[in-house]
């Protein structure tokens, strides 16, 4: 991207099905959802777009993101015929203290099976008309979904899963890769692990990349408590060009702990909250750039972005958010 601003805006990942898809899904059908969804974030001059999580979309499932799904279903050494005998085991292990049932069944050893991020990201690159972001979904927290009857420890499972997208991201032809982890933020004693298990993804890909970490959101709903200080160590560790946080409800705390993050590491501001329908102002946007830049000082923030997935809220709603997200971005630049 030539002549980027000093502070580039982005979505995070998912962003609502055009109703049309569900209607009536065919390949192209998703083609042309994912031309729209990125052409609207280009109109939008957002810098860096995603594609909206697409090629995750399930016509069986249209009312969900894929975001674990996707993923584990077609991997061999997996059985995602889960019944009530495996979901009472996977609850006794309080592996996820807010999902009671498990999402597939480690069986054997882990491998790509049918999985192949390659092809979807290539869908993507074919309509993208520029740069754009492709996301996946932390090995660490797809690890948290699983009952498993094969590997011997948590660690072991989280590891081959690890491998497994190490191989899925490589050559893969987008701008920049990031990986989602909403569960870790919950478990930061998890964080050597989850880091090592995210920098062996995070290797295999020669672009930009960017974790984002959130404390999750379901119908509006944050579904974790924690704070940032406690993940600062954790975040210091990743490979990465820059973190996507959530931050638009998050306390100032948050803020001032983010100054001990190492300033190889770029920051990504949330600053448009997806857990509500009210829009924000351009100057709110940038009163939030403000203070942040105030407390972390000048250079440190480098992104700016809704705090998680828009795909729960409704398009019309979603489409004005990251016009704002723009407008406020460069009203706090002075460039308009």
């Amino acid at each position: 991207m030539l002549s980027e601003p000093a502070i580039l805006t982005t979505t995070v990942g998912s962003y609502p099905v055009p109703d049309w898809l569900p209607a009536l899904p065919s390949e192209q059908a998703r083609t042309d959802a994912t031309r729209v969804v990125i052409d609207t974030q280009r109109q939008a001059r957002i810098d860096l777009p995603t594609d909206g999580e697409l090629y995750r979309f399930d016509v069986n499932h249209p009312d969900t993101n894929g975001m674990i799904e996707y993923f584990i279903r077609p991997m061999s050494g997996m059985r995602c015929d889960v019944g009530r005998s495996d979901h009472e085991a996977f609850a006794k292990t309080q592996a996820m203290k807010f999902r009671r049932k498990a999402a597939g069944v480690v069986e054997g050893p882990l491998g790509e099976g049918s999985l192949d991020l390659l092809a979807d990201c290539e869908l993507a690159a074919g309509v993208a008309g520029g740069p754009f972001k492709f996301t996946i979904t932390s090995p660490y927290m797809l690890a948290r979904t699983l009952l498993d009857h094969h590997y011997p420890t948590f660690a072991a499972r989280v590891m081959a899963l690890a491998e497994v997208l190490a191989g899925q991201v490589r050559d893969l032809p987008c701008e920049c890769l990031q990986v989602d982890e909403a569960n870790l933020p919950g478990n930061p004693a998890d964080g050597p692990l989850a880091a090592a298990a995210i920098n062996c993804v995070l290797n295999a890909f020669t672009g930009r990349r960017a974790v984002h970490l959130c404390f999750g959101n379901y119908g509006g709903q944050t579904i974790q408590a924690g704070e940032w200080k406690a993940l600062i160590a954790f975040m210091n560790e990743l490979h990465v060009d820059h973190v996507v946080l959530e931050m638009a409800r998050r306390p100032l705390a948050d803020l001032e702990a983010l100054k001990d993050l190492d300033p190889r590491i770029g920051i990504g501001l949330g600053v448009v909250d997806v857990k509500v329908n009210a829009i924000e102002s351009a100057s709110q946007i940038a009163r939030s750039i403000e203070t942040a830049a105030a407390v972390l000082g000048p250079g440190r923030v480098q992104w700016v972005h809704p705090d998680c997935g828009l795909w729960m809220l409704k398009r019309s709603i979603a489409d004005r958010k990251i016009a704002s997200l723009a407008r406020g971005r460069d009203l706090y630049l002075g460039t308009k």
